[in-house]
């Protein structure tokens, strides 16, 4: 892929072009780049004095969004890949997670950010609860800072368990304190939100939940919630809530699994957003992602990987086993129902790609800025090299993103108008040094908690 460099701004030339916009896609078209937003996209773009990137053979798509991660994981990878769920909570969250100090946060935030903007996530959902001290939070913002990605920090709180004379942690109120001081200091950060991410009534008592709602709705923050995984410490949370008119736009439900369809059905009308992690999900006992569900009341789920400590951060097989998982599901049912294959597909393509693009974006109240490709958005966007050989021929190219495309093919990555990769390799950044602390940081945290070491 040649270029010409120029500081006047870039022209990405002759690319098949997915927009997930109105505008539609282009099988050849050129995208103009300038001030970190998108300024045209068209069949054919003259400009001067710009970057000129030759991008025939490849597909662009806009930036992928991960719209739920635990990025303090990275240096767990793999730890937790036979774990069922109750075991993900004895092990991780009150075992190896009491044992991480601030360095850890950051060295796993930066490491895990970075390859997501690798596997061309330009947008992180950081849905960070080890976090037991400012300087905690400081340091998992400061990894994400460092690697350049688009990220909203959730932040949240630790869960261990309660030693003799603590208040539970399902006890406690959200620290609203630490959240404004965040905000504040914080504030401004193009690139960086600050949002909540709460225990919601499954994993706490009513009055904790309705003070933590409360607090979101004051701050103007998305609150986002686990839901699901055992029986719910407050079964009547989610009525109170509703009752209180705290219940809306803000709220976020990340699994669900454990609502009923009266309640998924009155929350959807609500303008309420939801966050499947479909592999995670399975492989750990959650039960099926509410994909389905969703679609019978009109909505669509955002996608995230959710533990990089079972399973891989790449958001593209996130899409990919979504849809299979989905399709699976409603086959399944149709042969039950009239003895015979469907007809056709109940699932497209387009819809999955759109799961780990715009509904990312909508998830994170940022549609208007990032999630499509149109001008005046942001320039969040990847280049696929659909000439490779796992690619080649190129038919339908959503369907060719969708279930051809790896990482791989990700040849070059674009945030806010600055390429974080090109060529294949990440822009600015050392990696060894990166993996030696990331390798040194896990051998550490395992080896506190008497884990076989095999880095």
């Amino acid at each position: 892929m040649s270029s010409q460099a120029s500081e006047g701004g870039t022209l990405i030339r002759g690319a098949t072009v997915i927009t997930m916009d109105r505008q539609g896609d282009l099988r050849r078209g050129d995208i103009l780049v300038g001030g970190g937003r998108i300024v045209e996209i068209a069949p054919v773009i003259h400009a001067d004095g710009v970057e000129v990137v030759n991008a025939s053979g490849c597909i662009v798509i806009p930036g992928l969004v991960n719209a739920h991660m635990h990025t303090w994981q990275t240096a767990l990878r793999g730890v937790a890949a036979n774990w069922t769920l109750l075991e993900y909570f004895r092990k991780m969250h009150a075992g190896l997670a009491t044992v991480f100090a601030p360095q850890d946060l950051f060295i796993a935030t930066r490491m895990g950010a970075l390859n997501q903007l690798n596997c061309g996530t330009t947008t992180l959902a950081d849905w960070c609860h080890n976090n037991p001290t400012p300087a905690h939070n400081d340091a998992a913002i400061a990894g994400l800072q460092s690697s350049g990605i688009r990220a909203a920090f959730f932040h949240g709180t630790p869960k261990p368990d309660p030693q003799p004379g603590q208040v539970p942690f399902w006890e406690l109120p959200h620290p609203r304190q630490e959240l404004e001081r965040l905000l504040a200091r914080h504030q401004g950060d193009p690139l960086l939100s600050i949002q909540a991410a709460v225990l919601g009534p499954h994993y706490c008592t009513l009055e904790v939940a309705l003070h933590d709602f409360r607090m979101a709705r004051e701050l103007g923050l998305i609150a986002s919630l686990h839901q699901g995984g055992g029986p719910a410490r407050c079964p009547e949370g989610w009525e109170r809530l509703e009752a209180e008119g705290l219940l809306g736009t803000n709220v976020n439900i990340v699994h669900g699994h454990a609502l009923s369809d009266a309640q998924l059905e009155r929350f959807c009308g609500l303008g309420m957003s939801f966050s499947a992690a479909a592999e995670s999900e399975m492989s750990q006992g959650h039960g099926h992602p509410l994909t389905g569900r969703l679609r019978q009341f009109g909505r669509a789920p955002s996608l995230g990987v959710d533990l990089e400590s079972v399973l891989s951060g790449d958001m593209l097989s996130q899409a990919r086993i979504a849809l299979g998982i989905q399709r699976s599901l409603d086959n399944v049912a149709h042969r039950q129902a009239h003895g015979a294959i469907p007809p056709t597909s109940t699932v497209t393509t387009r819809e999955a790609l759109a799961w780990v693009t715009i509904e990312g974006a909508r998830m994170l109240r940022q549609q208007d800025r990032i999630g499509s490709l149109a001008p005046g958005k942001q320039a969040d966007l990847v280049l696929v090299r659909a000439s490779d050989l796992n690619m080649q021929p190129v038919h339908d190219p959503v369907s060719s993103v969708v279930f051809q495309a790896s990482l791989a093919n990700i040849d070059s990555v674009m945030v806010a108008g600055r390429w974080k990769k090109r060529g294949g390799k990440l822009l600015g950044v050392d990696l060894a040094p990166g993996l030696e602390a990331l390798r040194a940081s896990g051998r550490k945290i395992t080896a506190a908690m008497g884990l076989a070491e095999h880095a």
